[in-house]
């Protein structure tokens, strides 16, 4: 059912999007822009918004928001339950899952840190 709520919702936001796209393509411009500056994404020089912008609102992009967000579904985690079996990457390169590390009864510890 969440599924399929998203679907409903990623799809209508695409729809009123490339609608808008077509209609008012310069304030669409401005507005894809003013959100490319809160991920930075302008200050690439190596990206334009001509080759970036026109792939907001495609199926492409319906596809992979939809991949997402449905992948963020599995990934939730809550009080009392037991951990998602996130996909994790090791050093090396090699995608496993969190729960490959765990040892017999041995408790699993994260330990996020930083190295600069």
């Amino acid at each position: 059912l969440q599924k399929i709520l998203i679907l409903l919702q990623v799809t209508l936001s695409v729809v009123v999007g490339k609608t808008l796209m077509i209609l008012f393509p310069n304030a669409m411009k401005r507005y894809i822009l003013k959100m490319g500056e809160k991920s930075r994404m302008n200050q690439n020089p190596k990206f334009s918004y001509e080759n970036w912008g026109p792939t907001f609102f495609s199926f492409k992009y319906l596809q992979f928001v939809l991949k997402v967000k449905w992948k963020r579904l599995e990934d939730e985690a809550y009080e009392g339950h037991p951990a998602p079996n996130t996909p994790v990457v090791t050093l090396a390169g090699e995608v496993c899952h969190l729960l490959d590390f765990m040892e017999d009864n041995r408790p699993l510890i994260l330990n996020f840190g930083s190295c600069t």
